[in-house]
């Protein structure tokens, strides 16, 4: 039998995979189906490559379970938090990277690494035999989807995911916009312009909301009836559970002032996120779509200094496929009905980059021990990789099974804290000096 490890999709978390199994001496043959197939979302042919976001979120490792991942991560000498560190742009508290000099990275790293191959051809069937990670992300294609369907039945699930659209930074009308980090967050120049800032008044947000809620939108096919995961909803869909809704959420005021008008408070502001390292693109932040491409140009021009906005890209939505972990996998990311076959990112039920990607590298660890004979223990559920395949693989309810970001709510309570907010602060503390504890033990052992 092979001991060469195939790993079907060149995504963050196919990366990932492929980078720790050729690490632990595994040869590994990475199967991705661009650019000679394509999907709406992706750009390039490259590896790694970020379609919705430039965002890892936040990078604190004491206060919040994805910045606890990535030092998790970057503890397991991963390759996806080295080339984001290396191409960071300032973000606030926030862990954002100039995309393509990103995924540039991540693939000239794989291709010169001596154990990796790659083979660009889409991978149709699922295989009798040999070691497989199948890491094909929320646009797996359609051949691929029906083979995964066939064999695990109706328990395959989906749901819409949207991405937001990129604006030229030249073409933003800085007499009505303005730079500034929510509440001065950074402390060098390069940080206080992360963000570009458009201000409304009242008037200005409700007709904004008006022209949202009567634009077209993109309608699905009949028979799909997937749903939204929350964490990356449509404007349009927010906006639809009340007029109020993008003001206390993407398009809250607070922590900002408008260097044009000091004296008047917004009464909602749209925030644009740097999104490379010339700073000649911004992406809206928060703001997924599913609007036709003539009404995002229509609507978003609307906004106080977006009026001659010339977009880079605009927003999309597309269907995420995504199993029914908690009823097809085991506690190893292994299919039951074919255990030579494993799953990682966001196929498994995972929400987000950084998770996607702890799920590679994770699968890429167990492949590789495996294939060496080596048993590696359970990854401790006080961890926050643990936490995440423990409520994927049999934590979760299967019958209202969706995908998840990695939160404290899925840790195992710490005792002997007191509860308030001071209290708060110091259960998260000792979440993560628990989880970083367990990891280091963890990795030890592989």
């Amino acid at each position: 039998m092979t001991h060469t490890i195939h790993i079907v999709g060149g995504g963050l978390a196919g990366a990932e995979a492929a980078w720790q199994a050729a690490n632990a001496g595994i040869d590994v043959v990475i199967h991705e189906m661009r650019p000679e197939t394509g999907t709406f979302a992706h750009q390039t042919g490259n590896l790694a490559e970020m379609v919705c976001s430039n965002s890892f979120r936040s990078d604190d490792d004491e206060q919040n379970a994805v910045g606890l991942l990535h030092w998790e991560m970057r503890a397991a000498g991963g390759l996806i938090m080295q080339m984001a560190d290396t191409h960071r742009l300032p973000a606030g508290g926030a862990l954002a990277v100039d995309r393509e000099a990103f995924s540039q990275s991540v693939t000239e790293r794989l291709l010169a690494h001596p154990k990796i191959t790659l083979q660009t051809a889409e991978i149709t069937s699922l295989p009798a035999d040999g070691h497989w990670i199948f890491a094909t992300g929320p646009l797996t294609s359609d051949a691929l989807g029906q083979a995964i369907r066939a064999e695990t039945g109706t328990q395959a699930l989906a749901f819409f995911d949207a991405i937001a659209p990129i604006v030229h930074a030249d073409s933003v009308d800085l007499t009505r916009a303005w730079f500034q980090s929510r509440y001065d967050k950074g402390d060098t120049h390069e940080e206080r312009t992360a963000y570009l800032n458009c201000p409304m008044d009242r008037a200005q947000y409700e007709a904004f909301i008006d022209a949202l809620l009567a634009a077209d939108k993109t309608t699905f096919h009949e028979g799909e009836t997937a749903g939204y995961f929350d964490g990356c909803l449509p404007i349009e869909v927010m906006a639809e559970r009340g007029r109020e809704t993008l003001r206390h959420g993407p398009m809250k005021p607070v922590g900002l002032t408008n260097p044009h008008d000091p004296d008047t408070k917004a009464y909602a502001v749209v925030q644009l996120r740097r999104d490379n390292a010339l700073g000649t693109l911004y992406n809206i932040v928060g703001f997924q779509t599913k609007m036709k491409y003539g009404a995002q140009v229509y609507v978003f021009h609307m906004i106080p200094g977006l009026e001659n906005a010339r977009f880079a890209r605009l927003g999309g939505i597309h269907r995420n496929t995504f199993l029914n972990s908690p009823t097809l996998l085991d506690a190893e990311l292994r299919l039951k009905s074919r255990p030579h076959i494993r799953f990682a990112g966001q196929i498994t039920g995972v929400e987000g980059y950084v998770e996607s990607a702890a799920m590679g590298l994770l699968a890429g660890r167990l492949a590789a021990a495996e294939i060496q004979g080596r048993t590696l223990p359970a990854v401790p559920d006080t961890t926050a990789t643990g936490a995440l395949v423990a409520h994927i693989t049999g934590g979760a309810e299967a019958k209202t099974f969706q995908p998840m970001n990695v939160n404290f709510g899925l840790f195992p309570p710490v005792e002997g804290l007191k509860g308030g907010r001071r209290g708060r602060r110091d259960r998260y503390k000792a979440y993560t000096d628990r989880a970083k504890a367990a990891w280091t033990a963890w990795l030890d052992h592989g």
